[in-house]
């Protein structure tokens, strides 16, 4: 009897055996397949958004289209872009001197700066920057824009008083000019005496027509501040700017930051919508709007088509939605969910609800995580715990997580090389003329792998041959001090009008325009 009892108790065990170890295998093929199907989503992802040369060429051919109808139809008929003209009086040469002032106005606040300028051989010395909060009252929609300048005025006058100019004294307040760049979203790119810009995504009284120039100058009036303003631009255009100052052959900017845009120097005859006066030097600044552009050679993924029908503006601003900082950190998340749900690539049950959250992924954090080279990818599994409250991941998991930055950053920065090439083709430069572009912004300039690639896209498209006709190298000076370089520029204009003024035997004569270097 004993002998059967411990018969059937070691026929049971053997069974329990059996069971656990069927268990097990049942356990590892489906992490086996789980593992395929991740492998699967990521080749296919990849696939989706490759960037071969060919691939680049069409989107910067689609782009040179755009440009050119968009420059000849003032309400964008027939292209996805529409195209502004940002006329200012002119670009600097690169010997403007002296200390000068400007203002970075941006969503929730307003940069003030001042430096004195010594010419491009040198760098600026006596640098000042301010960061000014604006209060929630001007920015709720209750606040008007007249208020809002008053505010900007009072507190660029405790800045000239901090950090003051001696040679303003003297001078009427029309001739001491400030630079004024804008960094949040306007319906056009420049407002002089003759034009009205509107609020898009600030809302301090986006009445249509107002006038944003007169408005500024008439509150630095009122409050005693010796300054003026002479036109405002988008931040792009001042970086643009800042370019030109250090090198003639400066003729475009682009800014790589939450948004992106681009500028670049056109002949004044090429762009037919404009109908204000001619500019002096034969040549405008064209701010592209390239945020705006779409074009079926686009590599649109179905994370990018989903992204994009649940936006606030589903349909438009695609190119910003593929290249911004805004959008990239939010690309990888939906790949991510989309493991997390299909093949249960972080290994819970649930899926943490942090990843089902919109926007929840920055591009810093995803930079972080995308340029971590510490062993097992340590940094990936700090930032998947401090961003979506993932505890654990395996090292394979976050090889996985690194791939899709990878190929997300990839894509987003070679399509912005490609705007950029598509831009110089437009010029006719990239043959037989060296051209420098100017990049501005937190994307280019600190994310080193996106950098690498939007730099690496490039010299594949020019291939050896070309591939030193174009140069892309960093902004001067960082954020806002483009309006540094307009205020200069502007002062130089007016040094000219008064020395013709000032010699009663001289007849003034109009400078003989140069032939613009295209």
């Amino acid at each position: 009897m004993r002998k059967e009892v411990v018969a059937a108790a070691a026929l049971t065990a053997a069974a329990a055996i059996t069971a656990i170890a069927a268990l097990v295998r049942h356990r590892k093929r489906r992490k086996e397949q789980q593992w395929k199907e991740t492998q699967k989503i990521l080749r296919k992802f990849a696939r989706d958004c490759a960037t071969p040369v060919p691939k680049l060429w069409q989107v910067a051919n689609a782009f040179v289209a755009d440009m050119r109808s968009s420059l000849i139809a003032s309400n964008g008929t027939n292209t996805s872009l529409n195209m502004m003209v940002s006329y200012v009086a002119s670009l600097p040469s690169g010997d403007e001197e002296g200390m000068y002032y400007g203002v970075n106005l941006r969503r929730t606040d307003f940069l003030l700066l001042c430096a004195r300028l010594r010419g491009k051989n040198d760098p600026i010395s006596d640098f000042h920057r301010e960061e000014i909060h604006i209060p929630t009252n001007l920015l709720d929609g209750t606040g008007s824009t007249k208020e809002l300048f008053g505010f900007i005025a009072v507190e660029l006058g405790k800045f000239v008083e901090a950090h003051p100019n001696s040679e303003m004294k003297d001078r009427p307040a029309n001739y001491n000019k400030v630079g004024f760049i804008i960094s949040c979203p306007v319906d056009q790119a420049v407002a002089t005496s003759g034009t009205a810009i509107t609020w898009k995504s600030f809302a301090a009284d986006s009445t249509l027509g107002k006038k944003l120039v007169h408005d500024f100058n008439r509150a630095l009036e009122e409050h005693g501040v010796k300054l003026s303003v002479y036109a405002m631009v988008d931040d792009t255009v001042g970086t643009l700017a800042g370019g030109r100052y250090y090198n003639r052959e400066s003729v475009a900017a682009i800014t790589l930051g939450m948004g992106t845009d681009a500028a670049y120097v056109e002949p004044a005859d090429a762009a037919l919508q404009w109908h204000g006066p001619s500019p002096k030097l034969g040549e405008m600044v064209i701010s592209t709007q390239w945020g705006e552009f779409s074009t079926p050679h686009l590599p649109i993924t179905i994370f990018d088509t989903c992204l994009d029908a649940e936006s606030s503006n589903p349909g438009f601003r695609r190119f910003e939605k593929v290249v911004s900082g805004m959008y990239l950190g939010e690309v990888v998340r939906r790949v991510l969910l989309k493991m997390a749900k299909e093949t249960a690539l972080f290994g819970q049950r649930v899926v943490p609800s942090k990843l089902m959250t919109p926007y929840q992924l920055s591009s810093p954090d995803m930079a972080a995580m995308h340029q971590d080279t510490s062993d097992n990818r340590e940094v990936v599994g700090e930032k998947l715990k401090e961003v979506f409250g993932i505890t654990k991941s395996t090292p394979e998991v976050r090889e996985v997580v690194a791939e899709v930055c990878d190929i997300v950053a990839e894509r987003g920065a070679r399509l912005a090389g490609a705007g950029i090439l598509g831009i110089i083709k437009k010029l006719g430069r990239i043959e037989n003329k060296r051209s420098i572009v100017t990049v501005e912004g937190g994307l280019y300039e600190h994310y080193r792998v996106f950098r690498n690639y939007l730099n690496s896209g490039v010299w594949e498209m020019l291939g050896d041959n070309h591939s030193d006709n174009v140069v892309i190298e960093n902004s001067h000076g960082g954020s806002g001090t483009g309006a540094l370089y307009l205020a200069a520029s502007q002062m130089k204009d007016i040094d000219r009008s008064q020395m013709q003024d000032s010699d009663p035997d001289v007849e003034a004569k109009p400078e003989p325009e140069p032939e613009p270097e295209f």
